[in-house]
């Protein structure tokens, strides 16, 4: 059974091919702008949903057996909810916000099998207690880029990773996709990896 991949995050598709999972990427363009008075989890299911949906409908009428896999990630600290920031000062300041605190690392997936439309939801979350930060480790961090592309403006599997002093829950979550509660989605939708290859890796 095929899969695909409904996203332009390449921390996702690595996670991905990483598992052993073959798979194809399609990226899905939605807006991703907050409506008023969505939680996290309203919000990321949302917008998992329409991801996933999005890629569904470029598929036709007469798609391939298959599952879609839309997600969302967002990052909570103090009631507020931390996207992607919109340029270096908006990452300065939502580092500002994380250091020295713990926040919450909302992740929701949304798995569409095709061409029956069977579809499952499911919403991880991860507690991150964060360092304090300088104001010249901000700086330095952000002038890297690296959180220019990230929910809460870091990375924790790359740069940001030296500022995490500790995760409660899945690690695979905070870098934008819940590895282990996505497999048994894919199972209940009747997904099966392969066999392992001679190289040691499997393939979905």
């Amino acid at each position: 059974m095929k899969l695909i991949l409904a996203s332009a995050s390449p921390r996702r598709a690595q996670i991905l091919r990483d598992a052993g999972l073959r798979f194809e990427l399609k990226r899905a363009t939605v807006s991703e702008r907050r409506k008023r008075g969505e939680t996290a989890r309203i919000m990321t299911r949302r917008l998992a949903r329409a991801k996933a949906r999005a890629i569904v409908k470029k598929l036709g009428k007469e798609p391939p057996e298959g599952i879609v896999i839309g997600a969302d990630t967002i990052v909570e600290v103090n009631g507020e909810l931390l996207g992607k920031p919109q340029s270096p000062r908006a990452a300065r300041e939502m580092l500002m916000k994380l250091g020295g605190r713990i926040h919450r690392v909302v992740t929701s997936v949304v798995a569409i099998r095709v061409p029956d439309y069977a579809e499952t939801t499911e919403t991880e979350s991860t507690r991150v207690r964060f360092a304090a930060l300088t104001t010249k480790e901000i700086a330095e961090y952000v002038a890297t880029g690296e959180p220019l592309d990230k929910a809460g403006a870091y990375a924790v599997q790359g740069i940001g990773g030296r500022f995490i002093e500790k995760i409660e829950g899945c690690y695979f979550n905070v870098v934008g996709l819940p590895l282990a509660r996505l497999y048994h989605m894919l199972i209940d939708l009747g997904w099966h990896p392969a066999a392992p290859s001679g190289r040691g890796k499997n393939a979905g």
